[in-house]
């Protein structure tokens, strides 16, 4: 049963993830998260983080990882089969399809057509873990990392891996609120 499940919903990720990447993070997190509760929002953001820092597609390193992490090996390769073989097909019959017509104008305004919808996908994904960093730091906390963040992205043109790779060894050298009571009480 559950290989089925896994195999649905990465399939409907891949179905209906056009655009790339980007506008399946938003369908996964869907899936896992919020209809099948596989994983938390915390694990899921854990999961979107490192899967950002390595190469290669985002879509199918979710979809492996999660796969894995509910079934297995088997579960990997179902996750992995479900969220690319639509694609394949998808694209092969589209690029048979259009490419008689691919000057025409209304060709053009199909595919531009799109990024709106991924743009609000991203923007309400983004807000989701806004809302979430808000909770466990705080709106001002939250929001200077977030501004920090976005100088480092785009005036420095850092790397995002970089970035993310920073604040990921900023959280594991820094002692939790809870640690730093426990070290006070223990004096």
């Amino acid at each position: 049963m559950i290989h089925k499940q896994l195999f649905f919903a990465f399939l409907r990720v891949g179905l209906l993830g056009y655009g790339g990447g980007p506008s399946s993070i938003p369908l996964v997190q869907k899936e896992v998260v919020q209809k099948y509760k596989w994983m938390s929002d915390e694990e899921f953001s854990d999961v979107l983080a490192i899967g950002n820092t390595l190469p290669g597609p985002i879509a199918t390193k979710m979809a492996g990882y999660i796969g894995y992490r509910i079934a297995g090996y088997l579960g990997m390769i179902n996750a992995l089969a479900a969220s690319v073989i639509p694609t394949v097909l998808l694209i092969i019959v589209l690029f048979a399809s259009l490419a008689p017509y691919r000057d025409q104008g209304w060709v053009h305004g199909m595919t531009s057509g799109v990024i709106p919808v991924v743009a609000v996908m991203m923007g309400t994904l983004t807000w989701g873990f806004v809302k979430k960093s808000a909770v466990d730091f705080g709106w001002v906390k939250a929001g200077v990392l977030i501004i920090f963040s976005v100088f480092l992205l785009q005036v420095t043109s850092m790397h995002p891996a970089i970035v993310i790779a920073g604040f990921i060894a900023f959280a594991l050298l820094k002692k939790s609120p809870k640690a730093e009571e426990k070290e006070k009480e223990s004096e």
